[in-house]
């Protein structure tokens, strides 16, 4: 929302005004100019009296697709109403980041909201979608709200296909195929695609045009039709039974300076991207052209430069010509909902469960397979599983085994979760996975976690980076069974007298004890932490020099992070006028940054 006004009743709202103006980057305006700038604002926040909000605002209601939206917020700040556009205008959301900033009670009268029903009217905006289909929206929206069964057909996977499937209300039943929708069993379809497809007779439509299309074109010099290209070439693609859903536009790099380029940058949420002869040539395509190559050096522009920009997805569309111009359109495969499988490789946090990320847990709820490094997460993080997943320790499998097992289950098009401790790329040994992925073409992604040594700092309640004296945290491990470089020995990193947290050493405690006492002073504060925010944690805190015996007393062995530096405990002793001398500039009154004037 990029233009808000505020209205200020009566002078008891003058500081709730206030707060509003700073924190939505709000404008004040009268009363009695709210005709006048009707069109001029995004949204109205009126202060005061509901009736007087109204009878304010009565003349200028036409049409909710194209009026503003409207909230009314009581004098003493205790109720923020939304009172016009609350899906379309964005009325309900302004409601709920007024009351959350006040401390109100938010009321929002709209029923999908208050029935807990996906609001039809603003999916599209919500997830950059398109809306296509010739439907009265009321009528959907109507049919949708009183629970008339609903299919939703989705052949796109994307974000906003991932929250339908998450928040799938109990009247909604998810089809695979057109052929399964028929007016004896569904009053409404809701279909997220950017194919045409046609909806039985009977049958209400909302169909939503996820922008996942990449357009690759080649263009003759400076067409003198440039501004009707466009029209042509979505003419062409919907003869081949799809829907303009262009997120990038793709050329070669010669076409830059083209009339109908700066055109195409003109589109929304949409880029156009160049690529040189050379990047072009390397890709294989199906319609080469010696013209073309003798042209421009390349055997292929639009087939070429579409599967480039859509990292060599499926080419869905291929070469199609026009007067001036040809064209071809890609996707990329991960928003395909093809029998294909993925490996989402996810960091599952230290060890609690609730630490896992929100992206992390989301991957857990909709595995196939959930293959977990039994000796070190906690078994309880698989519990969300879905019905029917396999879950399966790693703890007494070798690599090569791990590997076939999760090829056999991407080759069915499984979705694959292998789940490491803490964040998989600290220590996680997950190097020589991808290499295999990589060696069998298998698609995989990284969800990062929360490192143990995080949680170290948390459970500690110290801060492991303090102002004028320790800025850098080292994490690194002993030289056990596997070399360390020799630049990286302990006694070397430790010359910084930086905060150290040390991974897997717990075993040769000895060791580590003796490297660090070459550059750290004996009284060093030091912590070794055990299963770090699982149930069974202990921390035990002393000096350097007594690190090896607290590890041994305690019988501290796997899953044990040791922590040194001075951050540990760092206010403990100290006087109110030292901790104010290591305070940070961030929030000093003297300070000045982006968001705040600093006092003189």
């Amino acid at each position: 929302m990029q233009k808000i006004a505020i209205i200020q009743i009566s002078d008891a709202g003058s500081e709730i005004a206030s707060q509003l103006q700073c924190e939505l980057g709000a404008e004040l305006i009268q009363r009695t100019d709210v005709g006048n700038q009707w069109a001029a604002y995004d949204a109205f926040v009126f202060i005061g009296a509901m009736g007087i909000c109204v009878r304010t605002i009565a003349p200028y209601i036409e049409d909710k697709h194209t009026d503003p939206a409207v909230v009314c917020i009581d004098s003493f700040g205790l109720n923020a109403i939304s009172v016009l556009s609350g899906h379309i205008g964005g009325a309900n959301d302004l409601t709920r980041r007024i009351a959350a900033h006040l401390g109100a009670r938010e009321v929002i009268t709209t029923q999908s909201d208050n029935a807990g029903l996906w609001p039809l009217d603003t999916l599209a905006k919500q997830f950059n979608w398109d809306m296509a289909g010739l439907d009265d929206i009321n009528a959907c929206i109507s049919a949708f709200v009183n629970r008339e069964p609903t299919a939703l057909l989705m052949d796109i996977r994307d974000a906003g296909t991932d929250f339908l499937e998450r928040t799938l209300p109990d009247h909604v039943t998810i089809v695979n195929s057109i052929d399964e929708v028929t007016p004896q069993r569904f009053r409404l379809l809701i279909l997220v695609t950017p194919f045409i497809i046609d909806t039985p007779p009977g049958v209400l439509e909302v169909c939503y045009v996820p922008k996942v299309g990449v357009l690759g074109f080649g263009l003759a010099s400076h067409p003198a039709n440039y501004e009707h290209i466009l029209d042509e070439i979505n003419e062409a693609i919907a003869g081949n039974d799809i829907m303009p859903c262009y997120k990038r536009f793709c050329t070669i790099d010669v076409k830059r300076d083209e009339e109908f380029c700066a055109e195409l940058r003109k589109e929304p949420n949409s880029e156009v991207v160049y690529y040189t002869a050379e990047e072009l040539a390397k890709v294989e395509v199906p319609n080469p052209s010696e013209t073309v190559e003798k042209h421009v050096g390349t055997p292929s522009v639009c087939e070429a430069a579409a599967i480039l920009g859509s990292d060599h997805g499926k080419l869905v569309v291929t070469k199609i010509k026009g007067k001036n111009w040809t064209a071809a359109l890609a996707i990329d495969r991960k928003y395909l909902r093809e029998q294909k499988g993925h490996i989402e490789i996810v960091g599952a946090g230290p060890g609690d469960p609730d630490l896992v990320s929100v992206r992390g847990r989301k991957m857990l709820e909709r595995a196939d397979l959930i293959l977990y490094a039994g000796s070190l997460v906690p078994k309880a993080l698989t519990e969300c599983h879905k019905p029917g997943a396999v879950v399966r320790s790693s703890a007494d499998m070798a690599l090569e085994e791990q590997c076939a097992l999760m090829k056999e289950h991407y080759d069915k098009g499984h979705f694959i979760v292998r789940l490491h401790t803490g964040d998989p790329c600290i220590f996680g040994a997950i190097q020589e996975q991808m290499a295999f992925f990589d060696t069998h073409q298998m698609e995989y992604h990284i969800t990062p976690g929360i490192s143990s040594f995080l949680a170290a700092a948390a459970e500690l309640q110290s801060q492991f980076t303090i102002p004028e004296r320790c800025q850098t945290i080292i994490l690194t491990r002993g030289e056990g069974r596997t070399p360390m470089p020799e630049k990286e020995q302990l006694h070397l990193l430790a010359k910084s007298q930086s905060t150290m947290c040390i991974f897997l050493s717990a075993s040769i405690v000895d060791d580590v004890q003796r490297e660090l006492l070459q550059e750290y002073p004996a009284d060093t504060p030091v912590a070794a932490c055990y299963h770090l925010t699982w149930p069974d944690q202990k921390i035990y805190r002393g000096k350097l020099k007594d690190l090896a015996e607290i590890v041994h007393r305690n019988n501290l062995t796997l899953t044990t992070m040791l922590v040194v530096g001075e951050a540990i405990d760092n206010r403990q002793g100290l006087s109110e006028g030292c901790l104010q001398a290591r305070r940070s500039q961030l929030y000093s009154k003297h300070f000045t940054h982006l968001f705040r004037k600093g006092e003189a």
